[in-house]
């Protein structure tokens, strides 16, 4: 689209000098995500205060501009990729760090705070915030509010929605507001906090957070577990999960995922079809009885290897392996689809088992890996070339589909975005759907924040194929004015 004259003249108004960029180049920089999806955006502003964005607010929506906002775009489901051009707001100048309470167990932040930057200045008081994504030195907090980010520790911890206590925020409507409380109790009205917390910058813009904060713990124990199946390993995780002690991390990888490790160099047992990464948390001196309940619930029929760390060195040896899964997969395919699916824990083994059905029918690689305490699987369909490419569109379908059928859910961490929107319906059901259009309304009745994200077109509910639930190929047009690049930056 082009930007009206006047509402050009009064973005220069709002944001001066360098707050505001109109060239060709900066537009490219932030026209993409890490979904490799891309559509360039007709204005790029960086708003240094919540002042701003309420004005930007309320221009885009006098003049039904588009508005999306960033953090790093770290994001792998396209949430960050202007989709109907417009204005780009990217709050990687509201990087302060407010206040930090530690008697109050909270901390104050602007949004584009980097989460590990967050961590180093909560570590001096022996806090932290426990949502930890692979990407923390690059992703802002809010970015893992947006789509409710969590990471390894998220099956003690909870996400990022279970760690915040309130928001200041801009609903599309222009209204400026502030949820939730200072405490970590509070039963005060409609709790607008956990609705806007994976909300893709869909219903409001957040221009600060007050996060939850938990002391660190004393001690780790950091263990692996290897099997000679995924049943074995699956139900190893439901023994773990069912007794007192909970693990602060109970990591998975598949055989594949083990078959990539051991070609990268890194020490896996060369009989296990499957390998649990598990860590224990607390104080030093009630640490050994948590760690025998987990060995105890680890043990069991296929148990190949438990091993435990003595030292810190050891641990980050043992970690390595997971680390290593992500730039590996990068090796085999350019064009990964990264999928974050969540089934209830027991089912975990069916899916794995389907994966592989699927690998063979369609001719793909496919990687799983992940949060096991959370059933929260990393579906990896790595096309290597065209031919591929095409097979994995077809494939992804399928995966979404047997999901929703094992009773579980579309992400866990990574959100919908463009990714899944189309995939929303079967998902969450027409009643529940009915109702987050109407809070999409509510909150933005021109349709200005982030169109084309996690809801579907009405006219596409229940079309799996329709859509770019899919990565669209190269220069392939979406609407007017609108190029998306599916195989681009990465």
């Amino acid at each position: 689209m082009n930007l009206p004259v006047a509402f050009v003249d009064q973005l220069r108004e709002i944001f001066p000098g360098d707050m505001l960029a109109l060239d060709d180049a900066t537009r490219a920089a932030y026209s993409y995500d890490n979904s490799r999806r891309e559509a360039l955006p007709d204005a790029v502003v960086f708003p240094p205060a919540h002042e701003q964005v309420v004005a930007l607010v309320a221009l885009c929506k006098q003049h039904r501009v588009p508005l999306t906002a960033r953090g790093r775009g770290t994001n792998t489901t396209g949430a960050t990729v202007p989709l109907a051009g417009g204005v780009v707001a990217s709050f990687e100048r509201m990087n302060r760090i407010v206040q930090i309470e530690p008697g109050d167990r909270l901390a104050i932040v602007e949004p584009g705070v980097l989460n590990a930057d967050l961590q180093a200045a909560l570590s001096a008081h022996g806090l932290f915030w426990p949502p930890d994504p692979s990407s923390a030195p690059f992703c802002t907090i809010g970015g893992n509010l947006a789509c409710n980010a969590g990471g390894p520790h998220a099956v003690k911890y909870g996400a990022s929605r279970d760690n915040v206590l309130g928001l200041r925020a801009v609903a599309g409507n222009g209204t400026a507001f502030r949820s939730g409380t200072h405490t970590t109790k509070g039963s005060t009205g409609y709790d607008l906090t956990r609705i806007i917390v994976g909300s893709e910058g869909t219903l409001a813009l957040i221009t600060e957070a007050t996060l939850k904060l938990t002391p660190k713990p004393s001690a780790v124990r950091t263990l692996r577990a290897a099997y000679t199946d995924m049943q074995a390993a699956a139900d190893a995780v439901a023994r773990i999960m069912a007794q007192p002690v909970t693990p602060c991390a109970l990591e998975f990888m598949d055989a594949a995922a083990l078959d990539l490790i051991r070609q990268q160099g890194a020490d896996a047992p060369a009989d296990a079809g499957a390998l649990l990464l598990i860590e224990v948390d607390g104080e030093a001196e009630t640490l050994d009885a948590a760690q025998a309940a987990i060995e105890h619930a680890a043990h069991g029929d296929g148990l190949i290897e438990l091993r435990s760390a003595p030292d810190a060195a050891e641990a980050t040896a043992l970690w390595a392996a997971r680390k290593a899964l992500s730039p590996a997969l990068r090796t085999i395919s350019e064009d990964k689809i990264n999928e974050d699916v969540v089934v209830p824990v027991s089912r975990i083994p069916t899916l794995v088992a389907y994966l592989g059905e699927l690998a063979k029918e369609f001719r793909i690689p496919i990687v799983t890996f992940g949060h096991a305490g959370n059933g929260n699987l990393h579906v990896n369909l790595l096309p290597r070339n065209p031919g591929e490419r095409e097979r994995a569109e077809q494939a992804l379908p399928l995966v979404f589909k047997r999901v929703i059928e094992l009773a579980g859910t579309l992400s866990g961490e990574h959100g919908i975005g463009i990714a899944k929107r189309d995939f929303m319906p079967e998902a969450v059901g027409a009643g529940a759907l009915a109702m987050m259009r109407d809070l999409k309304d509510m909150f933005d009745p021109a349709g200005i924040l982030n169109p084309g994200k996690l809801l579907p077109e009405a006219s596409g509910l229940g079309t799996r194929n329709s859509g770019p639930a899919s990565r669209p190929g190269p220069s392939e047009v979406r609407g007017p004015g609108l190029i998306v690049h599916g195989h681009g930056k990465a």
